[in-house]
């Protein structure tokens, strides 16, 4: 397991307890999510992983799953390695 991917998956658990979510499944879906979560969600990957989330990464797709959130972890921290 990736420290990108557990860590996603340690801040998952606290609001998916009683749920062992997997990686490809739609948080959004599962009705888990409201818009203070999603908020909390953005803010979390942002000081966690040291990058920001710009508006044009605002996308659902980005935040779906727990690949989709490692995929774009990975890809703004790749920008900011070669800043």
């Amino acid at each position: 397991m990736s420290e990108i991917q557990a860590k996603i998956r340690e801040f998952l658990s606290r609001f998916f307890r009683n749920h062992d979510l997997q990686l490809d499944e739609d948080i959004f879906a599962l009705g888990f999510v409201n818009s203070m979560f999603a908020m909390q969600l953005v803010l979390f990957i942002e000081q966690a992983f040291q990058i920001t989330i710009d508006n044009e990464d605002l996308e659902l797709d980005n935040f779906r799953t727990i690949n989709s959130m490692i995929r774009l972890v990975e890809r703004k921290t790749s920008l900011v390695a070669k800043k």
